[in-house]
């Protein structure tokens, strides 16, 4: 490892992982903050969660997993255009982060807002199919979130990064989770849908780009000699 290589790595082991661990705290601890403050139980700072607290936090759990899951997919792109290698080590911890805040928005739901009501949440699901969109991407977050650490990459290998290709089919599931639960609101659910588009098509044209050579060469070996090649006069043989 070079002097350069040494000191990148040291600045995203001791800067930039920590830094991207407590922001990717905030909204949490903003949540934490504004239910101690709306309840007078202490004077902490924290978000104003409005006349409707459970809900506001609903959202905000939700809409941060969604953010992190899309933070997550730009790493890839972004080590691939930038050649940084360093930026993997950011993917994880993102990964993780976004399975968290998704499993903190399904228990505030399961919880305070249908107050662990088992009735209303099977009443839930069958009227609004986006509930169950979001449940489903909550369960195939599990295996990924699971599978995350170095001993299982290496138990798993080849199968890990198919299993890890999940998160293609994830992030349609919490957009249009997300959009259903605007109903009306289409703006944002665009934006998210365009970027997913565009992660999808890059990730495409990688593919393409990759696999060229090698259709090429192949195609070359199995073209057949040229007329030239077969209309070669016989060479003069040599007098005795």
């Amino acid at each position: 490892m070079t002097a350069d290589s040494r000191r990148l790595d040291q600045r995203y082991r001791y800067l930039y992982k920590p830094v991207v661990f407590i922001a990717c705290l905030v909204p949490l601890l903003g949540c934490i903050g504004g239910i101690l403050r709306s309840n007078r139980v202490a004077s902490v700072p924290g978000f104003e969660l409005g006349t409707d607290p459970v809900r506001w936090v609903l959202d905000t759990l939700g809409k941060t997993a969604l953010n992190l899951l899309f933070l997550t997919l730009l790493i890839t792109p972004l080590r691939q255009l930038s050649g940084n290698v360093q930026l993997l080590r950011l993917r994880r911890m993102l990964g993780l982060f976004a399975f968290s805040y998704a499993l903190l928005h399904f228990l505030t739901y399961v919880g305070p807002f249908e107050a662990g009501s088992w009735t209303e949440i099977r009443k839930d699901l069958a009227k609004r199919p986006f509930t169950a969109m979001g449940f489903a991407a909550l369960l195939l977050l599990l295996p990924l979130a699971v599978t995350s650490t170095d001993k299982m990459m290496r138990r798993l290998r080849g199968r890990w990064q198919r299993l890890h290709r999940l998160i293609y089919l994830i992030a349609p599931l919490t957009v249009l989770h997300y959009w259903k639960m605007l109903k009306h609101e289409y703006r944002e659910p665009l934006l998210y849908g365009s970027v997913l588009v565009a992660l999808l098509a890059f990730r495409a044209w990688r593919r393409l780009r990759a696999s060229a050579p090698a259709v090429t060469a192949a195609a070359a070996s199995a073209r057949p000699p040229s007329l030239t090649s077969r209309c070669e006069p016989p060479k003069a043989r040599g007098k005795v």
